[in-house]
């Protein structure tokens, strides 16, 4: 995205003189009024043939008849504009329709199309092509800022006091800070409510995935009313239970067992890969803890010789990894693995993948935000099939925990 320079944000906001977002949106009210003026002065003259003064170059009868005011409503308020006018009556607005009152839409194409992937150059040339008039891409940059506050607030939103499960897991993109091209993470937690829905809690931008600030992201929840999670399904990054841990001590870990036989397997050689995701299938399968620790045994003793080190992960966080075994097989399938959020990843890649660098965290997030907003809309059903069920054996075991928002 096109980025303004330090300078001229800062006279922008010097002159402003803003006491609250509601200064500023009035202020990029401004700003897409006098893009939306400057469109109509582009489409009078496509029409005309000549730009205004420019007789030498005038090839038609017609002319420019002064202009007339007309208020139109934006989704920020309404706005004042002069619509030109010509003698021979043959000049048709586009951008803004002669009965046309509310162009609050423009605002959200140009939104659509930001959450679709596009680039603000992307857009401004798109504008350009469609309606042949010029909008930069710093204008359009202004315009996707009303999402900023639309974001604040729904990362400070109150949440739901318990969560029967949450997923976490980050997912890495390229953000220019300082003149310099950082890795960071955009840290994503998806809950499941009690009526069974997905929702995504909150998305932070931070330095390359730490356990460090995955307690602040827990604390962070904590804050926004969470008191209590059931289960927490995560990745294998050291010192995430302990994050976890430390703000919702009754939460049961489960690291996903998907992760763990991907990072297994890279120690196997590829011709052994099948037949070696093939044993491990034995130990996630099994019926019980004791089952599987004894295929995991018998794993290591068949593969020993060749990979000594390769089941040493299992052994390690085989209390993390081992949770689910406790739980009833429905439980089970939703718990043991964080699939879930990583479709949610696979969403936001769509989106961001013609994206080399993120200017600014905020271009980032607000891209990601847009995303959420989106599949939001979808997950108006149930979670789950069967979600009655599992909420069932849910209030059997955590009788304690839940009741009081059950009954």
């Amino acid at each position: 995205m096109a980025r303004l320079p330090k300078e001229l944000v800062r006279d922008f906001v010097r002159e402003g003189n803003f006491k609250s977002i509601k200064d500023i949106e009035e202020a990029l009210k401004d700003i897409f009024k006098d893009t939306i003026q400057e469109a109509l002065e582009a489409e009078i003259e496509e029409e005309l043939g000549y730009s205004k003064y420019d007789l030498a170059n005038k090839s038609t009868t017609n002319s420019r008849n002064g202009k007339y005011k007309k208020t139109v409503k934006l989704s920020a308020g309404n706005i004042d504009l002069l619509v030109p006018r010509d003698r021979e009556g043959a000049y048709q607005p586009k951008i803004v329709e002669k009965h046309q009152r509310d162009i609050s839409k423009l605002e959200d194409n140009f939104l659509s199309l930001y959450g679709k992937g596009m680039s603000t150059r992307d857009i401004s040339s798109h504008v350009q092509d469609i309606y042949g008039f010029e909008v930069s891409a710093e204008s359009v940059s202004r315009i996707t800022d009303k999402l900023i506050p639309l974001i604040q607030e729904w990362q400070s939103r109150p949440l739901d006091p318990v969560y029967p499960f949450i997923f976490l897991d980050a997912v890495h993109y390229s953000v220019k800070e300082e003149n310099r091209i950082l890795k960071k993470a955009a840290y994503v937690v998806l809950g499941v409510t009690l009526e069974g829905k997905k929702e995504i809690l909150g998305i932070y931008i931070g330095e390359n995935e730490t356990s460090k600030f995955w307690l602040s992201v827990m604390t962070d929840l904590k804050n926004r009313g969470v008191k209590d999670i059931l289960i927490a399904s995560v990745d294998g990054l050291n010192g995430f239970d302990n994050a976890i841990l430390s703000v919702f001590s009754q939460a049961q870990i489960q690291r996903c067992i998907v992760h763990q036989i991907r990072n297994t397997l890279k120690y196997v050689s590829y011709k052994d890969r099948k037949s070696f995701a093939h044993d491990l299938k034995s130990i996630y399968t099994a019926p019980s803890e004791e089952a599987g620790l004894t295929a995991l045994n018998t794993i290591k003793d068949s593969w020993k010789a060749k990979y000594p080190y390769a089941l040493r992960s299992w052994e390690v966080n085989w209390t993390q990894l081992s949770a689910f075994y406790e739980y009833t097989e429905e439980i089970k399938k939703v718990m043991y693995t964080t699939n879930v959020i990583e479709n949610v990843h696979r969403q936001f890649r769509k989106v961001t993948k013609s994206k080399g660098v993120f200017p600014t965290d905020m271009s980032l997030l607000k891209q990601l935000y847009l995303v959420v907003i989106d599949l939001d809309k979808k997950w108006d059903r149930s979670f789950k099939r069967g979600w009655d069920q599992i909420l069932g054996q849910l209030a059997i075991k955590y009788e304690d925990r839940l009741s009081e928002y059950l009954f």
